[in-house]
């Protein structure tokens, strides 16, 4: 285990990589030298890994974009103080010291035959993370794959190194049951040939991705990247993090056809908007009968994240031949919603359930509500 006294000061903002790209020998070093490493702040996006536990914030400051995953059980103690902010904006944040990053924890890659480190499963708001720190420790796991990232680094860019082999974090390739695979119906013949593909977190993107096989000439771009991408024969694939099974990350390993990047890039506007056929594939907690989203709060209790579902909504709202498509059981769409408002209805676009599709495309209030009724629970 390695000591981080060496590196991190009291009152220091940790950052590290969340999801798959999560470095875990030196997050269960953070959590197991938490007392004596002088009440540092930890931004620890999404996790699945369940390291970091409720009565670790005896000594941490935590805090995350969401409350997916095993961050559910951190915002349930109420321990974990979310950002409801676009994804877009989280290197702004950084750079700003608004989001403080004094030391970066990140996993890589062992180094290619040039000694080029690869930033391995993820990128996204590590990259200004690592433009922003005083200080970077490196997890060099062997059973990372190297895969073509932006950055790249080398070994005189780490302040610190901790050599292990250990699996990455996986996530179960999502289940697809008749529920999903009746609202994917629903939602594919609205993709055409062509398409450039962003995908949300959940099983009924994952349920649609997989309903486009033998679809022509897809491109990816898209915040993360699933297991489905495998499948579909993509010749080009821009995203922020690769988040499934061994399977994707052994299709990922040195294939030119992907690029890792910064959310700075991957969500920013300017760049979305050069995109024709951009098509957002996102679900929801809930959906009104106005099209306003909640993406963030199911029962009291914050599960979701604003996320980049705004950034990409909007994009393929204002792409040529685009279209955004919400996905979600019946039983989800409210007369009015319990949560805040993630997507406003200003945004709607195509919303598919079980029961059909409504496009809300140029309708006003009474046309959107008798679509959205159709397509309702009742």
């Amino acid at each position: 285990m390695v000591d981080l006294a060496s590196v991190v000061r009291p009152g220091d903002g940790i950052i590290w990589g969340q999801a798959c790209a999560e470095p875990q020998t030196l997050v269960e070093s953070l959590v197991s030298q938490r007392a004596r490493l002088g009440g540092v702040g930890c931004f620890l996006g999404v996790s699945y890994s369940g390291i970091v536990r409720p009565e670790h914030a005896d000594h941490l400051r935590l805090s995350a974009y969401c409350g997916t995953g095993t961050n559910r059980a951190l915002v349930e103690a109420g321990v974990l103080d979310i950002l409801p902010l676009p994804y877009s904006r989280l290197g702004s944040l950084i750079r700003g010291r608004r989001l403080a990053c004094d030391v970066v924890m990140l996993q890589v890659s062992p180094p290619n035959a040039r000694g080029e480190y690869s930033l391995g499963l993820g990128v996204e708001y590590l990259a200004p993370a690592i433009a922003a720190a005083r200080a970077v420790i490196a997890e060099v796991n062997a059973q990372v794959p190297w895969t073509y990232t932006e950055p790249l680094l080398r070994r005189e860019d780490f302040d610190l190194v901790v050599e292990t082999s250990r699996a990455p974090v996986l996530l179960p390739v999502s289940s697809i049951g008749d529920l999903e695979k009746s609202i994917a119906a629903h939602a594919c013949p609205f993709i055409p040939d062509g398409a450039v593909i962003e995908c949300g977190l959940g099983s009924l993107p994952a349920a649609i991705v997989a309903g486009l096989a033998g679809r022509q000439g897809l491109q990816f771009h898209s915040g993360l990247i699933p297991d489905g991408i495998v499948d579909l024969g993509v010749q080009r694939c821009v995203g922020g993090i690769l988040i499934g099974s061994r399977r994707l990350f052994d299709w990922a390993r040195e294939n030119p056809a992907l690029r890792l990047c910064s959310s700075d890039y991957t969500h920013a506007s300017g760049v979305l908007a050069n995109l024709r056929r951009f098509v957002a594939i996102n679900s929801a907690v809930e959906a009104d009968f106005t099209g306003q989203v909640n993406g963030e709060v199911a029962r009291g209790s914050y599960v979701g994240a604003v996320g980049g579902s705004l950034d990409f909504v909007r994009a393929a709202n204002q792409s040529p031949d685009g279209v955004s498509i919400i996905a979600l059981p019946s039983k989800r769409v409210v007369p009015q919603l319990s949560g805040p408002v993630s997507l406003p209805r200003s945004e709607a676009g195509i919303f598919v359930t079980e029961r059909g599709a409504a496009d809300l495309r140029g309708c006003g209030l009474a046309e959107r509500e008798r679509r959205m009724r159709a397509i309702g629970g009742g």
